[in-house]
């Protein structure tokens, strides 16, 4: 899995993954739903015990597919556009960025 882009806004992230086929896009964002909540309070235990039931995120997500028909770059520049400029410039400082 390659994160190609990476967008934030106040209480939801917007991804743009690239993947081989054998995962569907359901089991793609179990897996990193998962790994992120993992991470998240491993890092920093207090966040779990803020959280009513100890989850991170909710149940509901959307999930876009390009492919044949449909043109990349006006998804990316989508997830680009998300949040806040100073946000995004702060992300992408780095130049990789490892969650898992």
């Amino acid at each position: 899995m390659k994160f190609l882009e990476i967008g934030i806004d106040k209480d939801h992230v917007h991804l743009l993954v690239q993947s081989v086929p054998t995962y569907s896009p359901k089991k793609i964002i179990q897996m990193i739903k998962s790994i992120t909540a993992r991470e998240i309070f491993s890092r920093k235990s207090e966040v779990k015990e803020k959280l009513w039931g100890g989850e991170f995120g909710s149940d509901g997500y959307y999930v876009g597919t390009v492919g044949k028909h449909a043109n990349e770059q006006i998804i990316t520049d989508y997830v680009k556009g998300q949040g806040k400029e100073e946000e995004y410039k702060k992300l992408h400082k780095s130049k990789q960025i490892t969650l898992f």
